[in-house]
């Protein structure tokens, strides 16, 4: 769907106008993060002008993606609204992550994703077995790094962030000692970003970048708030956080220098 868009030279907005289909719902249908239905494909094919014979066969394609992600299934406790995210980060090919006031999901250790349950206002009732729940789709989702198709993930975390105490001492040291050995992976590169860079680019708060091995499909920025997400795909959007990304990492401590920091930091954890 996203080459047939292209190919017409049209965007999203002009899309869900003419086919009569929601934008957001051929965003998704685009990133692969949506089971589609029959019906919008049906209206995008004849939008596109596709011919009955490739439409049957995208109908079908349509059809047998109702066989749902593991994200997508009931009772993973993943938010309706954070699904999009995580389809879109099973199939990158590389992210760029930006983290200012927490380690980022992707990194983090049980107990301190644990901790950061146990004190979020938004989640007052959840149970322990919904608790269990998020922590199983965040280390599913981390299985990923370790796995033949691992992206490549460039991570700079503010040094706030390795010194922002999570649960406690010991749960913190952890952490730390956890990003000591994630640093070594060939796949995963981590920086920080010092006190001593002063004011930068970046202090608009955190965003993720995430790229994807087809060269058809544009590379997406996601941003996040409390109870939804924003995902920004036009070209002078991907420039520009690109441009702020660039400079986070040349005036963020090169990767060994920010292992040598993040030991220290844990050192004095003890």
């Amino acid at each position: 769907m996203r080459k047939l868009r292209a190919a017409r030279a049209v965007n999203l907005d002009e899309v869900a106008r003419g086919s009569d289909v929601g934008r957001t719902t051929v965003y998704r249908i685009e990133q692969a993060s949506h089971a589609p239905r029959v019906n919008d494909i049906r209206a995008l094919c004849m939008y596109y002008g596709v011919s009955d014979e490739h439409s049957e066969v995208l109908v079908t394609l349509a059809r047998e993606s109702r066989l749902r992600g593991w994200w997508q299934r009931p009772g993973t406790g993943i938010p309706a609204w954070f699904e999009t995210y995580v389809g879109l980060e099973e199939e990158a090919s590389d992210l760029r992550i930006y983290e200012p006031e927490l380690i980022t999901g992707l990194l983090q250790t049980e107990s301190y994703y644990r901790s950061l349950l146990r004190i979020d206002p938004s989640l007052p009732e959840l149970s322990g077995r919904e608790h269990d729940r998020r922590v199983e789709v965040r280390l599913k989702r981390q299985e990923r790094l370790t796995g033949p198709d691992a992206p490549k993930l460039w991570v700079i975390l503010n040094e706030a962030a390795l010194r922002r105490e999570v649960g406690g001492p010991i749960v913190m040291k952890a952490q730390l000692d956890h990003l000591v050995e994630l640093s070594r992976p060939r796949n995963i590169t981590l920086q920080v970003l010092p006190f001593s860079a002063g004011a930068h680019a970046g202090v608009d708060g955190f965003f993720h970048i995430l790229g994807f091995p087809e060269q058809a499909d544009p590379s997406v920025v996601y941003l996040q708030f409390r109870r939804g997400s924003l995902y920004l795909e036009e070209p002078e959007d991907l420039i520009e956080y690109t441009e702020i990304y660039e400079h986070l990492r040349a005036v963020a401590l090169s990767p060994d220098q920010s292992t040598e920091l993040i030991e220290r930091i844990a050192a004095e954890a003890r």
